[in-house]
């Protein structure tokens, strides 16, 4: 009677916990492993969020030399270890780092609640052991980088930035899950002068993700890692605003915010259907200095290139 079979949905995917579980992964290590797009994953039909497929589990599986192979491909540093990976010295390595040379994949706060940034230690032996970066390993730093050096230079939360919205991009379903991506990196007030319709604004918020989690609510850590989260360079911000607006027509056009019958087009909530939004990123923010010459299309077009 096989062919009365049913094949249930829990049956052709799991879990992420279960996921991580079979593929030899720590769960901090599986979510990395999908952010980067490693790992794929499918919406649950049921609402509950993502889930990996069996054949997808299957063929992580079959790959030549798992589950080592895929355990090292997700293995961060920090600097002190991604120093000695690249044979330079803790100070070179924070220099590159700071030039944007190598880029952060994660970051946590520790006690002092100091940023430490961490990166894949499979990038860094790869710009190791590339030709092209001998003088930048082994020599001096040109003169027109160390004057940004001395200036402040420091792309580390802008990199991050940009790496982390590729994550969410990857991860979203449709133009308003896209939009809420963008308006992530955006303080409050910046998507609030784009989406001035306050139900659109209302249902925006309802896909916009949080910051990666840091400490109580509130509590001075969460507020830093809101702080590392929100664009604060001048042209950063006009890129995602610029971004945001066309998603934003794109999603209009797909499926227009819910808002009651008998409310036009730019009408003011009523109390009772107020949303509150985010809470505001405070403002000192830490000055961020100006991107490399050259560097002129939108923020989407540079995320394809460099995720594609």
């Amino acid at each position: 009677m096989a062919g009365n079979t049913i094949t249930t949905p829990s049956e052709l995917s799991c879990t992420p916990s279960r996921a991580a579980r079979e593929l030899g992964l720590k769960r901090g290590e599986f979510d990395l492993a999908v952010h980067l797009g490693r790992i794929r994953t499918v919406p649950d039909e049921g609402g509950g969020g993502r889930r990996v497929a069996r054949t997808e589990i299957d063929r992580l599986r079959s790959a030549e030399g798992f589950p080592e192979s895929l355990v090292e491909s997700v293995r961060t540093v920090g600097t002190t270890d991604g120093a000695a990976l690249m044979e330079v010295t803790a100070a070179r390595f924070t220099r590159l780092a700071r030039l944007g040379l190598v880029v952060p994949v994660r970051f946590y706060l520790n006690r002092y609640r100091a940023v430490v940034w961490l990166y894949l230690a499979e990038e860094l032996r790869q710009f190791a052991t590339d030709k092209n970066h001998t003088s930048l390993l082994n020599g001096r730093t040109p003169e027109g980088l160390r004057d940004q050096l001395q200036e402040g230079l420091d792309l580390r939360p802008r990199n991050w930035r940009g790496r982390h919205l590729g994550f969410l991009l990857r991860e979203a379903d449709g133009p308003w899950e896209r939009a809420g991506a963008l308006s992530a990196l955006l303080d409050p007030v910046q998507v609030a002068e784009i989406v001035q319709d306050p139900y659109e604004r209302a249902h925006l918020n309802r896909f916009r993700p949080d910051p990666p989690a840091h400490g109580a609510p509130g509590s001075p850590s969460a507020h830093l890692a809101e702080r590392i989260m929100t664009a604060d360079h001048p042209d950063e911000i006009s890129w995602l605003r610029a971004d945001l607006a066309q998603v934003l027509d794109e999603a209009r056009r797909h499926r227009p915010a819910p808002r009651p019958a008998s409310q036009p087009v730019g009408s003011p909530l009523p109390p009772s259907e107020r949303l509150a939004g985010p809470p505001s990123t405070p403002s000192e923010h830490p000055p961020e200095p100006a991107p490399e010459p050259g560097r002129s299309r939108g923020m989407l077009s540079w995320l394809r290139r460099r995720n594609g």
